[in-house]
């Protein structure tokens, strides 16, 4: 969701500056325009054609430079991106923007940068915990500059601690976040993720197929657009998005009473989670031996928690999943009425493309007032930010 979007990626000299080349493949790869800044030290670990040729632009670095054109590079930079990302950022080049300096073409880019400049930090342990390194780090913080915390584990020099360039991906979903308008700031959305396990014994339990990818996916959308978020979620192989309160559970009954403890401080309920609706009537504490005669279950229902919240809501905007085999949309729209939801996402276990594990959904939205909106197979976070759009038309924004 980066496309169209300009970049300005300054490129310092550390051993994680070969990093670089895979996050500006990342940006180039979400649709994003990257204009890449290196330092002098930086070209002893990485090469400028590489750079080059991973983003399609002319890599810049010599503020003194020749050229044939009346704009001025440092100025230009900072003029016609979104944001200035620094990746990786030494204790030297943190220090010298923390001291105002500007002696090459990256510190005077930054020093002229009026839109957002995030640090992305990558150095050995013992300087990331040097005092003065930690006071110019809290200095930018202070002065708006946002810095994400280093990775930790094992570093060029063998060490182990904290120091690590972040993640490719935590730095691709921090530059996401910074540039989304925040049109859902002020609401308190609580969002349920992923399935149930309901234990027979020990070591089995019953489950479905849910991998919590379009709850998630919620949660991370509601939190790039603004939102204090909260995500309950059952067990998930999913990483936990940044920046959002989590609450992991196993059972229905769990994920109930997660929910009915934390509804109140919500604006906004969105549930997506795929909550068993049957569990064992009893738990064996020991492992369940095979026998001849073959195995009878006993099962009894789990307490249906958007049931329970729809005459408890008030004021605040409720929102339910149902997925169908069969009469879509003639079975969702009666869930609707019947919890007293105020819109339904429903989507077919038949279609291509959709449902469970597929980093795709194919969804119809259904509104309190009778409206449906059909959307095509799309990405699970696209479907996320079309769920959205409805609570800001809702609430009229």
């Amino acid at each position: 969701m980066l496309t169209g979007k300009k970049i300005v990626l300054g490129v310092t000299g550390g051993i994680a500056a070969y990093k670089a080349a895979e996050l500006t493949r990342a940006f180039v790869k979400k649709g994003a325009q990257v204009k890449v800044v290196m330092t002098r030290n930086a070209m002893e670990f990485i090469t400028p054609l590489t750079m080059q040729t991973l983003s399609g632009n002319p890599v810049f670095s010599d503020m003194y430079a020749a050229t044939d054109r009346f704009d001025i590079d440092h100025i230009s930079l900072s003029d016609s991106a979104d944001i200035l990302v620094i990746a990786p950022a030494t204790a030297n080049i943190i220090g010298k923007i923390a001291s105002g300096i500007a002696d090459d073409l990256l510190t005077t880019a930054v020093m002229a940068a009026k839109v957002p400049v995030l640090i992305c930090p990558a150095m050995n342990v013992n300087m990331l915990n040097n005092a003065i390194v930690k006071e110019n780090m809290a200095k930018l913080t202070a002065r708006g500059y946002i810095l994400l915390d280093p990775g930790y584990g094992e570093l060029a020099c063998k060490t182990e601690g904290a120091g690590r360039l972040p993640d490719i991906a935590e730095i691709l979903e921090e530059v996401e976040t910074i540039l989304r308008k925040k049109d859902l700031g002020g609401e308190k959305i609580l969002v349920t993720a992923g399935p149930t396990r309901e234990p027979l014994d020990p070591v089995r339990f019953i489950t479905n197929y849910s991998s919590g990818k379009m709850g998630y996916a919620l949660a991370v959308m509601a939190k790039r657009r603004g939102a204090e978020v909260t995500l309950i979620s059952g067990p998930s192989l999913l990483p936990i998005p940044r920046g959002v309160r989590y609450i992991g559970i196993d059972t229905a009954r769990e994920m109930k009473d997660a929910v009915m403890a934390n509804y109140q401080a919500s604006t906004i309920i969105v549930k997506a989670a795929a909550v068993a609706d049957f569990r064992p009537a009893v738990r064996s504490e020991t492992k369940i031996k095979k026998g001849e005669d073959g195995f009878s279950l006993s099962l009894v229902r789990n307490p249906d928690i958007i049931a329970e919240i729809g005459p408890l809501k008030g004021e605040r905007l409720l929102i339910g999943f149902a997925m169908e085999s069969e009469n879509l949309i003639e079975n969702a729209r009666a869930k609707l009425v019947k919890k007293n939801m105020d819109y339904i996402v429903a989507n077919s276990i038949m279609g291509e493309g959709a449902g469970f594990q597929s980093d795709t959904n194919v969804v119809v939205i259904i509104s309190r007032d009778g409206k449906i909106e059909e959307l095509p197979q799309m990405d699970k976070l696209e479907v996320a930010d079309r769920i959205l759009d409805k609570i800001i038309g809702h609430h009229g924004n």
